[in-house]
């Protein structure tokens, strides 16, 4: 029963490969629309183009957050093995333009093919890599199938699965149990994390924890924070970050009808193909804004009431210019984002409902006195302007975030140590992976 429900996965899984194949080059058509970068390095995305460097180390991390997560692995992994080559790949233009910035100076970068069999024997054919480090979970079938067959070991880093994902994952649960047991090694995340991955067929599973508290606040971003602040004015800040669509409106709506005139908010979207629709919707509630981008170093009018955040990589600094620190993503449904950094940095953390991607660090921060849960915009911004009237609360919370913050580092070294043997033993196999 369990070889036929494998044969039906992989037979539904090579269906909708084949569907997908013609929209392709339709939807990177699409996306380049609005996102410049879909139109371009489509070789890569078919295994073609210059060959990456042969023999590397090579970590996937799909876009942004997952790229940013690897950096204190990248760190330990160089200590390591000096004399390895490093490669990155990705999916997404951000994903690519934050790793050049990361890691431009010292590793090749480039998009991961598609996953159809034959750009994935080529691009392991090409790349020979020692080991293939996927961020988080990034179970695509045919690479775990073309590592296996190439005697690459693959390795989850950071590994995290919430029971949606789980659930998700476990309608296809022939296909994925034949790719988890092909899986080197998972490091999890958390318990929960290694259980749901253990419930769906991982085979060598240890609990290391999470990259993002490796991460330290860059001293020329929090410097460049700090000069924000400076120029815009003594009144108090709430930064809104990592915002996604359907949550602008109504906390908008919510600034608008409540917060004194003396309060600015710093919005910043996820998505920077959405900056554009963002200022729309801040025109649409009636407040003067201006962009990030056009504001230079230059002081700030006091008449301006929203700063827009059109910026990439300054997100250390946006939480060093704030009072109180809003983590997008969590009023929808769409899982929230990473409350870390706003910790690290020492501030005050607000969530929505919805943080089952991060639920974990949320839940720790929370019963660590660092963050805050609130039910819907409205409440949001009571809790924030409270907050903001309260400097002695504020201070509390941003002590409690930094010591949240410290509490849980380590992870980078524990997954290194578990990677390392990998790289000494990359020509013989491994259990959980066939001969």
């Amino acid at each position: 029963m369990s070889n036929l429900r494998l044969i039906l996965d992989w037979s539904l899984y090579r269906l909708a490969l084949l569907l997908a194949a013609p929209l392709i080059p339709l939807r990177l058509l699409w996306r380049g629309r609005r996102e410049r970068g879909y139109l371009r390095h489509w070789g890569e995305r078919l295994a073609l183009g210059p060959a990456p460097a042969a023999g590397a180390l090579w970590i996937h991390a799909v876009s942004v957050g997952e790229m940013r997560a690897a950096q204190p692995l990248v760190a330990a992994l160089r200590d390591a093995h000096p004399d390895a080559p490093l490669l990155l790949t990705c999916m997404t233009p951000t994903g690519r333009a934050t790793a050049e910035a990361l890691y431009g100076s010292f590793a090749r970068i480039v998009y991961l093919p598609y996953d159809y069999a034959w750009s994935m024997r080529r691009f392991l054919r090409r790349v020979r890599p020692r080991v293939g480090i996927l961020m988080e979970t990034e179970l695509w079938p045919n690479l775990v199938h073309a590592a296996a067959r190439a005697d690459v070991p693959l390795v989850l880093a950071n590994a995290r699965l919430s029971a949606r994902s789980a659930r998700g994952y476990a309608r296809l649960r022939g296909l994925t149990q034949a790719c988890l047991e092909r899986i080197a090694v998972a490091a999890a995340q958390t318990e929960a994390d290694a259980a749901r991955l253990r419930s769906l067929g991982a085979m060598t599973l240890h609990v290391t924890g999470n990259l993002k508290f490796d991460i330290a606040p860059p001293a020329d971003l929090l410097e460049r924070g700090a000069g924000w602040k400076a120029h815009w004015g003594s009144r108090p800040v709430l930064l809104a970050a990592s915002t996604r669509e359907g949550e602008e409106a109504p906390l908008l709506r919510a600034f608008a009808e409540t917060a004194p005139a003396g309060v600015l908010l710093v919005l910043v979207p996820r998505h920077p193909q959405r900056f554009d629709e963002v200022a729309g919707l801040i025109e649409a509630a009636g407040l003067r804004y201006q962009r990030r981008s056009t504001l230079g170093d230059v002081p700030l009018s006091p008449q301006i009431r929203v700063l827009l955040g059109d910026s990439l990589g300054e997100l250390f600094a946006y939480y060093a210019a704030c009072d109180v620190a809003f983590v997008g993503g969590s009023l929808m449904p769409l899982g929230g984002q990473n409350l870390i950094e706003a910790a690290s940095v020492g501030r005050p953390v607000l969530v929505g409902p919805h943080t089952f991607n991060f639920e974990e660090a949320t839940q720790r921060a929370i019963e660590a006195g660092a963050a805050l849960r609130v039910s819907d915009a409205g409440d949001l911004m009571t809790n924030a302007l409270t907050l903001l009237d309260d400097a002695a609360e504020c201070a509390r919370m941003g002590r409690a975030g930094l010591a949240f913050a410290a509490r849980h580092r380590g992870a980078a070294s524990r997954v290194a140590s578990l990677i390392s043997p990998l790289v000494s033993d990359s020509g013989r196999s491994r259990p959980g992976r066939p001969g």
